[in-house]
């Protein structure tokens, strides 16, 4: 009976392992630098993909995974090569240096200390590279003792705790070594006591090295008040995963001190909190170490009945334990579907050899409209790619012309001595183009920012054309400016047209018109010149204006095509020229549902 327990019990644990060693926390930070890393990517920013770099290492190396942190510092380190990025590249290379410490690579951890301190922007940071390279090359305690100690009088002039800490228990590994368990005791007390402050997972790993010593040393009753102490810690009683592991450990303290007894009690202690807050591998472990401490004594019924009661609990467990939800649950599901896929696949096999042409065709059928459905589905992902990257590409444009002659306002206000107006168009000029580059990654952006860049826009021309043209620009007090979705830079197109092609030809100063309207779940948007209009425009365009013109335009009714495919906006657009060519009437509508 008990067997079969067993059976069901490892089966479980196997699926329990396999998810629980991911952690929401770490789940999330993971997903937050792939998402840094993407955007870098994106951008083209070699600094910003090299930082994400490091963010995943940091992430990495807390997690105690010391390879892929190696990984990623790897990479971030040639990267801040190519852009001579000596600051960063001193901090990662120290970084890889301590991740191939802790995986017991010396020589490599050697080099990079030594690499760290050749680049180092600072003595302090010269002088602690050096004294690591140090601690690690020399075969003599001596040595070790004394370069760790200068960095310990480096970080307490820096105010840097966590080193300091991280010294003191360094001491300790060179007192074991010397069998100085006193001044071992001593270290790691100290480094407890300061780490537990700021750094409790590095406490945490002090207080443990600590317990150990006094394991090895035969004074259990040490290790007892040791582990009891942390248990007692605010970071420790505030976060019930990790005081059930404490509980665990000290459970292992009274099993080398043979007290079974006790070691039961803390086991029972550890397995009810566990089910209670729902953190399913630390409760295994509990079953595990109790089921141990049950065959020793021989104390079958009680094994059974924990196994019992962990089976009964589990469903209730599982569904409290929020470690669990991962992709991992999801490539074992498809790993799932398909083995038994194949396996119904060779059913399929043996009905087919009783009725070969009958099913044999069925089957056929069946591939035919899979493969139908499925090359329908890829083209449709296909186009819809497709249209984001030639929206995004659309975006992004903007008039060259417009560009240059902005820059030649502003030589020509320098030429003429006219120094604040320079200062003043370049400084809107500059706030356009980050506002434009700012929103180029996002096809709709909040109401007030497009007006503000609309606004800008409109400010510059008219610092240029101050005798061509006033503007007026009116918004619906209905619109929400800030909650209010659009897209960027839509608009301004049109009102580069009407300045440039319509107004500016003026003999008189004009006036341009921009209005936005709440028309039922409409957003209505009007822009009205009373230039010259469309026909008599055309007729004084040279050929190259001519195709800039038209250019510029299509442009912009691709990517009002695009928008509606994607997002069905239903965006119209109408553009025509008033009553006695007295402007142009350009009307814009957007479906705000």
């Amino acid at each position: 009976m008990k067997l079969v327990f067993k059976i069901l019990f490892i089966s479980i644990l196997m699926v329990g392992n396999y998810f629980s060693a991911q952690d929401t926390t770490r789940v999330t930070q993971a997903l937050k630098s792939a998402a840094k890393l993407k955007k870098a990517v994106d951008k083209n920013d070699n600094k910003g993909v090299a930082d994400a770099y490091v963010g995943m290492a940091n992430d990495y190396y807390s997690q105690g995974n010391y390879a892929k942190s190696e990984e990623y510092l790897i990479k971030a380190k040639n990267l801040y090569q190519n852009l001579s990025d000596k600051k960063n590249l001193e901090i990662v290379t120290r970084r890889l240096a301590q991740s191939q410490e802790r995986q017991n690579k010396i020589t490599p951890a050697i080099s990079n200390y030594n690499m760290a301190a050749e680049m180092s922007y600072s003595t302090k940071s010269r002088s602690v590279n050096s004294n690591d390279a140090a601690r690690l090359s020399s075969p003599a305690p001596e040595v070790k003792a004394e370069a760790i100690q200068n960095n310990i009088n480096l970080s307490k002039k820096e105010n840097e705790q966590a080193d300091v800490a991280a010294g003191y228990s360094q001491l300790a590994d060179i007192n074991i070594q010397q069998k100085d368990v006193a001044k071992a005791e001593e270290n790691l007390n100290a480094a407890y006591k300061i780490s537990k402050k700021q750094a409790p997972q590095q406490a945490l790993e002090i207080n443990q090295k600590l317990a150990n010593l006094y394991v090895e040393n035969r004074n259990f009753d040490k290790a007892i008040e040791a582990k009891k102490k942390v248990l007692k810690e605010d970071f420790v009683k505030d976060n019930s995963q990790e005081k059930v592991n404490q509980i665990q450990e000290l459970a292992d303290i009274y099993i080398k001190k043979n007290d079974p007894k006790e070691a039961v009690d803390l086991l029972k202690n550890a397995y009810g909190i566990a089910l209670d807050k729902g953190h399913t591998l630390e409760a295994q472990k509990s079953v595990k170490k109790l089921d141990s401490l049950y065959a020793i004594s021989g104390n079958v019924d009680a094994s059974v009945q924990l196994y019992r009661d962990f089976l009964g609990k589990l469903p209730n467990l599982v569904s409290k334990d929020r470690s669990l939800v991962d992709n991992k649950i999801l490539e074992d599901t498809e790993q799932r579907i398909s083995q038994l896929e194949k396996e119904k696949e060779l059913k399929d096999e043996l009905i087919r050899k009783k009725n070969v042409f009958n099913y044999g065709l069925i089957g056929a059928l069946v591939l035919l409209t899979g493969l139908v459905i499925f090359i329908f589905r890829t083209l449709k992902k296909v186009q819809i790619k497709n249209k984001k990257i030639a929206l995004q590409s659309l975006r992004r444009e903007m008039n060259p012309h417009f560009i240059f002659n902005s820059l030649n306002s502003v030589n020509h206000f320098i030429a003429t001595n006219n120094e604040l107006e320079a200062n003043q168009y370049l400084t809107k000029f500059s706030k356009l183009m980050r506002g434009v580059m700012e929103n180029s990654t996002d096809d709709f952006i909040p109401f007030q920012q497009e007006l503000d860049l609309l606004q800008n826009y409109l400010a510059l021309e008219k610092t240029r054309f101050a005798d061509k043209f006033d503007y007026e620009i009116d918004v619906d007090e209905s619109l929400n400016l800030h909650s209010l979705q659009v897209p960027g830079m839509l608009v301004q197109p049109f009102l580069e047209n009407a300045i440039w092609h319509g107004l500016r030809y003026r003999t008189e100063k004009g006036l341009l018109k921009l209005s936005f309207e709440k028309n039922e779940q409409h957003l209505k948007i009007i822009i009205e010149d009373n230039g010259i209009g469309i026909e008599e425009s055309k007729k004084q365009k040279t050929q190259h204006q001519k195709t800039r013109e038209g250019r510029g335009m299509k442009n912009t009714l691709e990517r009002i095509q695009l928008l509606n495919d994607l997002y069905k906006k239903n965006i119209t657009c109408s553009v025509k020229d008033k009553e006695n060519n007295s402007g142009v009437l350009v009307t814009i509508q957007i479906n705000l549902i």
